[in-house]
């Protein structure tokens, strides 16, 4: 009984081996596909610009709150002591002010996450049903990214699908090189 067990499970390895033989996998880097789309570089420089903006009014903002610590500190002692805890809770006010601005931009759920999944995700889906016809056209079981996979150590060009996804995407390849 065991080494009828055995025979069956080398079988059944054996068997995997070959159906897995037969998969073609293909592979795309957004990061290069990305690069190539007038849209996506449009929409890149108008996210630069939101965010240049608003570090712009953050450093504007640090240097007001700069401004009123090296007020403080050099009148300090001209102050009363309800003066001096008056000036010091309007600067922890304005740093608080401060903080809750930049999460307001840049944290998790901030204005540039929400502005960059308004502006690219579009791009992204439309680029990803350009790769999914590419791969279903010409026979490619599997369609990994360059760009986003460290581990794909090795890849022949001719699975490259890069240049055939922006094909599909109507991208004119010899002005851009």
């Amino acid at each position: 009984m065991p080494r009828l067990l055995g025979i069956l499970l080398l079988g059944t390895v054996y068997l995997t081996g070959v159906a897995l033989a037969q998969h073609r996998i293909g592979y795309v880097d957004t990061e290069y596909i990305l690069s190539r789309l007038p849209e996506y570089q449009a929409v890149q420089q108008r996210l630069d610009r939101m965010v240049r903006d608003w570090q712009a009014e953050l450093d504007r903002r640090r240097q007001e709150i700069d401004q009123m610590f090296k007020e403080y500190q050099a009148r300090e002692l001209l102050y009363t002591p309800e003066e001096r805890q008056r000036r010091r809770e309007e600067i922890a006010r304005a740093e608080e002010e401060l903080d809750r601005l930049r999460q307001q931009y840049f944290g998790p759920e901030g204005e540039l996450f929400r502005q960059q999944e308004a502006l690219l995700r579009p791009i992204q889906e439309r680029v990803l049903e350009a790769i999914e016809t590419v791969a279903r056209d010409e026979g490619y079981d599997y369609v990994l990214d360059k760009a986003a996979a460290p581990m794909l150590l090795y890849a022949p060009p001719e699975h490259d699908l890069s240049d055939r996804v922006l094909a599909e995407l109507n991208v004119n390849l010899e002005s851009k090189n």
